[in-house]
């Protein structure tokens, strides 16, 4: 039996993650997210998974970013996750949503103070003159919030990445790999072998 055949692929893929997490050197969790712009240039970035489950994957930003901009423009993701050491990777396409206010609310509130302080400081994306002009505005939300928690920027939130494709990919020898591909199909998930 194929154990890259199961009822479920985001089951597989948490099992996939999870032996990624045991021997991956760094963030087993960190994919390449790939979006399309208004003028239809794809533009990639390495981003982290903060959440998977049977709604869809979920990363965090700033949502006035290029990546924002693109998933503002034309809101469909494509995900990869190559985990070297395992000679693996998952590929993941679909339409993106934003996470609710709530899920937002939370996942930020988790982050070090710091990297809350970096949210507000951080015009992602934009011309930045220097360094000393970033450490400055890093410095004045410090004084901001001193004495308080940053509550989660109103242009900062969460992408949810809903499955229409996956496909999980292991080295083969020779080059003759094993693909499989899953799409959903009303209430299952169809199955397909590709040459690889």
């Amino acid at each position: 039996m194929d154990d890259m055949i199961v009822d479920d692929p985001l089951r597989l893929f948490a099992e996939w993650l999870a032996e990624a997490e045991a021997s991956e050197p760094n963030d087993a969790n960190a994919m390449t997210v790939a979006t399309v712009g208004a003028d239809g240039q794809p533009s990639a970035r390495i981003l982290l998974l903060k959440g998977q489950d049977a709604d869809g994957f979920v990363f965090y930003s700033n949502m006035q970013s290029r990546k924002g901009d693109d998933l503002a423009a034309n809101p469909r993701a494509a995900l990869l996750f190559h985990w070297k050491s395992l000679r693996r990777q998952v590929r993941i396409e679909g339409p993106v949503s934003q996470v609710t206010n709530a899920e937002a609310d939370a996942y930020f509130a988790s982050r070090p103070r710091m990297s809350r302080i970096g949210a507000w400081a951080s015009d992602q994306s934009r011309p930045l003159a220097s360094r000393a002009a970033l450490e400055a505005r890093v410095g004045e939300m410090e004084a901001r919030f001193e004495g308080g928690e940053p509550p989660r920027p109103p242009h900062w939130s969460g992408y949810r990445v809903k499955p229409e494709r996956i496909e999980f990919w292991r080295d083969g020898a020779f080059r003759l790999h094993d693909r499989i591909v899953y799409t959903p199909e009303r209430d299952r998930w169809r199955t397909e072998r590709l040459f690889p």
